[in-house]
């Protein structure tokens, strides 16, 4: 997995995990990576420093022990222009309102299938089951034997409609 800092052409900046590089630019490609904010799909790479971690007692190739690597900090979105206030971040009710009107509008418009989804996601992927839009549940590695199939899916931020043990 890689963590990639990106910029929509709003000047939206945002993180986002993907598989690889190149699943990064296949997404990007589709069509189907947009902006967290604004919804765009017009998004790239922003400039960004790796993070580079090193076992506890790494050796190099003399025996000598390496100097530790310094992990570089997270870039920093540019502060927003607000001119007498500062920015507060959304509140959990807004928050929440947000993230029912994504569900209402998957909901409406894609079919659920359930414990069905990798199988149906598969099945459309090879030409086997017609297309069309669908959400349902699947376990972490069977999503992500999807991705490196090449089968674009993604996780939905839905909140428990009801309370789960």
């Amino acid at each position: 997995m890689i963590q990639y800092t990106l910029k929509c052409a709003e000047g939206h900046v945002f993180e986002s995990w993907f598989q690889s590089a190149g699943a990064f630019d296949k997404l990007s490609q589709a069509g189907l990576v947009t902006c967290a904010e604004c919804g765009t799909h017009h998004v790239e790479k922003a400039i960004m420093a790796p993070r580079v971690r090193t076992g506890r007692k790494a050796v190099s190739a003399l025996g000598e022990p390496e100097p530790p690597v310094v992990e570089a900090p997270a870039p920093v979105a540019p502060a927003p222009a607000v001119v007498g206030a500062e920015e507060t971040p959304p509140a959990k009710a807004e928050v929440e309102a947000a993230l029912k009107k994504i569900r209402e509008t998957v909901e409406a418009n894609s079919d659920y299938v359930g414990d069905s989804f990798v199988d149906e996601a598969r099945a459309m992927h090879l030409g086997d089951a017609p297309e069309r839009a669908i959400y349902g549940e699947a376990k972490i590695d069977e999503a992500k034997e999807l991705i490196e199939d090449g089968i674009p899916v993604m996780p939905l931020p839905f909140v428990p409609g009801r309370k789960t043990n």
